[in-house]
């Protein structure tokens, strides 16, 4: 009976101590998860979506970027927080104030994603759409990315304001289903992205989608890191 009540005690100390490792770890990869998306237990963050371009209805929004904005409320969900969505045309409030999430490219229909390209990538230009000549891209660098039959691309980017605060991470694809595969690379790739970038660096990525009619998203892969290129100083004032 010695014998078993040892053993007994020694196999409930070994499956405690497992148990608490697996606890610990689990915690901890949760602490970096929510710092390097600027979110805490019970916070709100923002998703904000531009609306579906081709239909009439103010409030559209494609298909595909609904499902970018369910990626982007599980990663919410994960580390305890919630996320309102915000339509393009509502009001967001300061940069760095929550936690963003902005979905869509400038050159579409999102005058959000334009603000922040304007204003912090400076670096990068995409096309307006003209139906004359439809060609929709954008260029970092010199580089110029254009969406193909058999490629699109997509920038990944998170930036802070001026005056700090919680982080905006743009997906700005040249269609709704390159935001699909920007946020589900993001969902897939953010433990990888901390470890590099960690909790306070700024970074921006192309994304390339390569043959989305056939794989959907399931072909993304980094097509180049830009970060270097895409922020640009304010350039000074004429005459300084």
């Amino acid at each position: 009976m010695g014998d078993l009540a040892i053993n007994l005690l020694a196999s409930v100390i070994a499956g405690t101590a497992v148990w608490l490792a697996g606890f610990l770890l689990r915690r901890r990869k949760l602490s970096r998860e929510r710092a390097f998306f600027g979110l805490t237990e019970g916070a709100s963050c923002l998703l904000v979506v531009s609306r579906h371009a081709s239909s009439p209805r103010e409030f559209s929004v494609h298909r595909r970027d609904v499902a970018a904005l369910v990626e982007l409320a599980t990663i919410a969900r994960e580390c305890g927080a919630h996320a309102d969505r915000v339509g393009e045309n509502q009001p967001t409030g300061e940069i760095g104030r929550l936690t963003e999430f902005c979905v869509g490219g400038p050159g579409g229909a999102s005058p959000r994603s334009a603000t922040h390209v304007r204003t912090i990538l400076r670096g990068v230009t995409y096309t307006v759409f003209d139906e004359e000549q439809p060609r929709l891209s954008f260029t970092v660098g010199g580089t110029e990315y254009v969406l193909t039959p058999e490629t699109s691309y997509v920038l990944l980017a998170r930036f802070w304001g001026p005056a700090g605060g919680h982080p905006v991470f743009l997906i700005g694809g040249l269609s709704a289903g390159s935001n699909l595969a920007g946020a589900r690379y993001l969902a897939a790739h953010h433990h990888e992205l901390a470890r590099r970038y960690g909790a306070d660096r700024p970074f921006a990525l192309v994304l390339r989608i390569v043959e989305p009619a056939a794989y959907g998203t399931d072909f993304t892969e980094l097509a180049a890191d830009v970060t270097d290129v895409a922020f640009q100083p304010v350039p000074p004032p004429a005459g300084s």
